[in-house]
């Protein structure tokens, strides 16, 4: 990766689970603008990698690489085993893309697209009414399937492209912005179908703007700016980069509250950000804010703390940074999505 990247992904003297997706060094410019500029990822099998990144960030250029819509200008990439320059053809035989834009033709019914992308695929005459079938089953779109996808709402159009992306038994499938425009409850419809996906072995590699979605769904989360990956690791691994967190308790008891105080301000934590003096009365509230990046190593050595004094706080609430500021921070771009809840209340 350039030198800019944080990755917080650990080694480990174990092998590595196949790759389904991988690029090195990837580039693409537009006359002089640069959209990627040496890219590098690794997208295990049977896995959710989430990309994300502000409008023009380069997340929809980079999938067209990958799908072989468009040549890159540098680098290298391979699709489920086959080089997207050298074998465009094994790429395409092995994936299915759903772009931000709608494939399906409102001006015929949804079986009838189902059954035009069976043909599109060389499926024999009985394997493709079967094949339609079951997929409109599937995504529940039986009751539709005669009726023009004109008619569909976004939520059943959405499924009807995803079900048609699966006509050909995929083994990646690139999904561009699946869930844009969507309601809250066909938004998690279609997280369901997503991990439904992914426990049938497929390998999803999804772009999005919503950054609860890429926290819900992705094992794995980089996220570009400037043509170049900022930052790459699980939601957890990426929410520590970002300083912040800290531990909230309350107490009831003054007496409590002044024991906590004083067993944590003697105390150094191993591996913490917590040093003596860091234990913050908030308020009158008889509270104690401690800085800690919510790790259960540092929320067992707060506790081990307090029990050794003796003390039990009445509430404790973990406040950890979220997506959103991770990628405001990463990009100094503000997320365009609701505030993600900042609390867990244990």
């Amino acid at each position: 990766m350039a030198s800019s990247v944080m990755s917080t992904s650990s080694r480990s003297s174990g092998p590595q689970p196949p790759a389904a997706v991988s690029a090195t060094g990837l580039r693409k410019s537009y006359g002089d603008k640069v959209v990627l500029d040496g890219i590098d990822l690794r997208v295990p099998a049977g896995s959710v990698f989430a990309l994300l990144g502000p409008n023009g960030a380069g997340k929809t250029t980079a999938v067209n690489i990958l799908s072989t819509l468009i040549a890159a200008d540098g680098g290298q990439a391979q699709v489920a085993g086959h080089d997207v320059a050298t074998a465009p053809d094994g790429v395409r035989a092995a994936i299915g893309v759903t772009g931000q834009f709608s494939a399906v033709d409102g001006l015929i019914t949804g079986e009838e697209n189902m059954l035009l992308m069976a043909d599109l695929h060389h499926l024999s005459r009985g394997e493709r009414r079967r094949t339609a079938a079951e997929l409109l089953e599937r995504f529940d779109l039986v009751d539709a399937a005669r009726k023009p996808a004109a008619t569909y709402s976004g939520g059943m159009k959405r499924r009807l492209d995803i079900a048609m992306t699966l006509v050909g038994s995929p083994r990646v499938i690139f999904l561009d912005e699946p869930t844009t425009g969507l309601d809250p409850r066909a938004r998690h419809t279609m997280w369901q179908i997503i991990r439904e996906l992914v426990s049938d072995g497929v390998t999803v590699f999804l772009t999005t703007q919503y950054l609860d979605e890429a926290d819900e769904l992705a094992d794995r989360i980089a996220v570009l700016n400037d043509g170049r990956i900022a930052a790459e690791g699980s939601a957890e691994e990426l929410k520590r980069l970002i300083p912040g967190g800290h531990v909230r308790l309350r107490f009831t008891d003054p007496a409590a509250y002044q024991h906590a105080a004083s067993a944590l301000r003697e105390t150094t934590l191993p591996d913490s950000r917590l040093r003596p003096g860091r234990a913050i009365p908030v308020d009158e509230s008889l509270a104690l804010q401690i800085p800690s990046d919510g790790s259960q190593r540092e929320l067992r050595s707060i506790l081990d703390r307090l029990d050794a004094a003796g003390v039990e706080a009445d509430e404790l609430t973990v406040h950890t940074p979220d997506l959103d500021d991770v990628f405001f921070a990463l990009t100094g771009s503000a997320a365009t999505l609701p505030d993600q809840p900042k609390e867990n209340a244990r």
